[in-house]
């Protein structure tokens, strides 16, 4: 006989589930800090994983932690001073890491992920920064120190290898052009250690190359079936080639008569980025609109909403780019107003086409740049509008509902703790909950238990 209950919540109307694991985040630095960990733990999530895409704080040798931040900061999105101010580096190794972490609690319980970047720079110094090919004796020293962090409790090793992931200093994650005896030499090392998930974001990806996902499939496969480890990998829709998932997810279905366990990482909802006045947007590299941009968008906004300020943004040209990552996808914006939609509140993210900046203006009779400021003037400035790069080709959300359920997907993709400047897909279990098991009136939903 347990008694009465000390506290008694009523449930009434409400729904009581396990939590979620986020298994694609990267609170790598701020989980040193914070004990939150939002917004994750603000929706729903009870486990979350870091240390994805071959990018973390460990190991690290003393006098390059400002390396790591700035690969971390350009990979994703995280700003390097928070980082800074933020991590006390106590540690050398990934178990030492880990130890740091132990001292820690947290709102959620958290999983790191050793991460390849971080391994290779350690070992190879400005060799693997700069992603020289790695001899046989920094093979041997890698595989140590991921087998090393996996007998420590690491629950995985992460690699990257697409070109779209950065550091600041223009470098591709080391580690993106890795050849196969490094990458099976961790995917032993892995096995050796006692096991685990290796992850990565893999070459094509961002649709850069549509050629090379299914070679990494390949690859994927043969070191999943000779270590018997699971290999998890994101996978999306890319407009180049809107089909291309399906024979990735076919592949590695087929797979699993080889032996191989490979899961392919899928989003809940569009993967894009949020545009407005706080984020980016088309006018980024307007004279009138840089020479008010560092002012707080409360004055900001009643700079915007003059006329004669309106008039000069809108009928000026671009001056010449700094190179920043928000400032080029600024740029980006203002070539895909048919493709930029209004949120609104709720968010809608399964919009029709009619609502996107183009169809504004054409209902409007107003130019495509016209909407889109007066749209990013809404709710005092801090309207955000939503430019689905990927898993949007069709302009519905059925490509997202079959790639959710088919039997080798899972669903991550999240990017907790990161992309802080213009991407917020935290919040996809509420979606989850929310649009796919209530509210979506434009195809099929999901049953609530199984989502």
């Amino acid at each position: 006989d347990l008694g009465d209950a000390h506290e008694v919540i009523d449930a009434e109307g409400l729904l009581v589930t396990p939590g979620f694991v986020d298994m694609h985040s990267h609170y790598d630095g701020q989980a040193t800090w914070d004990e939150l960990l939002e917004p994750s733990s603000l929706h729903g999530v009870t486990t979350l994983v870091m240390g994805n895409c071959g990018v973390g704080f460990a190991p690290v040798k003393p006098g390059t932690e400002e390396w790591l931040i700035q690969l971390m900061e350009g990979v994703e999105d995280i700003p390097g001073t928070a980082l800074s101010e933020g991590i006390d580096f106590t540690w050398e190794s990934f178990p030492q890491y880990l130890d740091a972490l132990d001292e820690r609690r947290w709102s959620v319980d958290v999983g790191a992920q050793v991460a390849h970047g971080a391994v290779r720079a350690y070992v190879m110094g400005e060799r693997g920064a700069k992603n020289e090919p790695a001899d046989p004796d920094d093979i041997e020293q890698m595989a140590m120190i991921v087998r090393q962090a996996i007998e420590a409790g690491a629950l995985g090793v992460s690699t990257s290898r697409t070109i779209a992931h950065t550091a600041m200093d223009g470098e591709p994650v080391p580690g993106t052009f890795a050849a196969e005896d490094e990458l099976f030499a961790m995917g032993r090392a892995l096995r050796d250690g006692g096991g685990g998930v290796f992850e990565l974001a893999p070459a094509g990806t961002a649709g850069l190359d549509l050629v090379a996902p299914m070679k990494e499939v390949e690859w994927m496969s043969r070191l999943s079936a000779e270590t018997g480890q699971p290999v998890t990998f994101a996978m999306l829709q890319v407009p180049g080639a809107p089909d291309l998932w399906k024979e990735q997810m076919q592949a590695s279905l087929e797979a699993r008569e080889d032996g191989a366990q490979l899961y392919p990482q899928v989003a809940g909802r569009p993967f894009g980025v949020l545009v407005g006045w706080q984020t980016c947007h088309p006018f980024m590299r307007k004279p009138s609109y840089q020479a008010i941009a560092e002012l707080p968008i409360d004055q900001r906004i009643v700079e915007l909403r003059k006329p004669d300020v309106r008039a000069a943004i809108l009928a000026e040209d671009d001056v010449e780019g700094s190179g920043l990552l928000i400032e080029g996808l600024g740029g980006l914006t203002a070539g895909m107003l048919d493709q930029v939609f209004v949120l609104g509140d709720p968010p809608d993210y399964e919009p029709t086409p009619d609502r996107s900046i183009v169809g504004l203006a054409e209902r409007n009779g107003v130019t495509p740049n016209e909407a889109a400021y007066d749209a990013f003037c809404a709710e005092d400035g801090r309207a955000l509008l939503m430019l689905p790069l990927y898993n949007y080709v069709e302009h519905n959300h059925d490509v997202i509902r079959e790639q959710l359920t088919h039997p080798t997907a899972v669903s991550g993709l999240a990017d907790g703790g990161a992309h802080c400047g213009f991407i917020c897909d935290a919040s996809v279990p509420t979606t989850m909950i929310s649009h796919w098991t209530r509210d979506r009136s434009r195809g099929e939903q999901l049953p609530l238990e199984w989502v």
